[in-house]
Order: structure tokens, then C-alpha cells, then sequence
């Protein structure tokens, strides 16, 4: 839950650095430059929270795939409601149905996962052997 809900934060910083200076009127006309560096800036909040939040998720026993796919589904989902209330914009019929079919694939990925999740205990054994074979 932790993951997700940075993963979240993170995705608000990324499509806002990404896509706010396509309508803002003073960034739609600064040079390019100048919008590349501003982006660059907010979107090192983004890492901020989207590196810890895909630690948290993998000592939580997530896979790498498994946080991806989680976070393409959020990135959907916050891309939907920036465009809706930020840049004003509707989306057509067919990018919800592409989207749609994204989060069947998150489905997919969750819910029929041959890997086994790692659990505390497992990963806590894991590093214990490491530790013991360095020794």
C-alpha cells in the first residue's frame, strides 16, 4: 500500500513535468531549453518518491514486473484526471478502452502470478545466507 501510494505522488510530478507547459501560456512560448530544465526540476520530485516507493514495494515481495505494471496503471490513471481537470481536455472513447485494456493486463499480472511472492521471512533467510557466504 505504501508502494502505491507513492507510486502515486510520484506520477502527479511526472505528468505534470511532462505535459503542464503544453498549456501554461508563459512555457508554451519559453524556449525550449528553458522547459526541458523546468521539467527536469519537477521531475526530480518525482524520483523522490518513485524510488522509495519501488523499494518499499520490492521488500514487500512485489516483483520488478509486478511494480512496473503497477505503475503504467497509475500512470493511466493519473494522466486520465490531469487531463480531465488540468488541461481541460476529454478524452475519446478509444483511449479509455486502450487504457481499459492496460489494467486487464495489471490484472493478469496480479492475479495469475506463477512467481512466488517473497515474503519478510523469505527475503530475511535470503539475506542471512548472503551474509554467511561471504563469511
Amino acid at each position: 500500500m505504501v508502494a502505491a501510494v507513492l507510486l502515486i505522488v510520484s506520477n502527479v510530478f511526472m505528468t505534470y513535468a511532462w505535459y503542464y507547459h503544453l498549456k501554461n501560456p508563459s512555457l508554451k512560448t519559453a524556449p525550449l531549453w528553458a522547459v526541458v530544465v523546468i521539467s527536469r526540476g519537477i521531475a526530480f520530485f518525482e524520483y523522490c518518491f518513485q524510488v522509495p516507493g519501488n523499494r518499499f514495494g520490492s521488500r514487500s515481495g512485489l516483483t520488478t514486473a509486478q511494480l512496473k505494471v503497477m505503475q503504467e496503471a497509475i500512470t493511466l490513471i493519473v494522466f486520465c484526471v490531469f487531463s480531465w481537470i488540468v488541461l481541460k481536455e476529454k478524452l475519446a472513447w478509444n483511449y479509455y478502452v486502450g487504457f481499459a485494456l492496460v489494467l486487464a493486463g495489471v490484472f493478469f499480472v496480479f492475479h495469475f502470478n506463477d512467481v512466488p511472492t517473497l515474503k519478510r521471512s523469505d527475503l530475511a533467510n535470503v539475506n542471512a545466507k548472503v551474509e554467511e557466504h561471504h563469511s
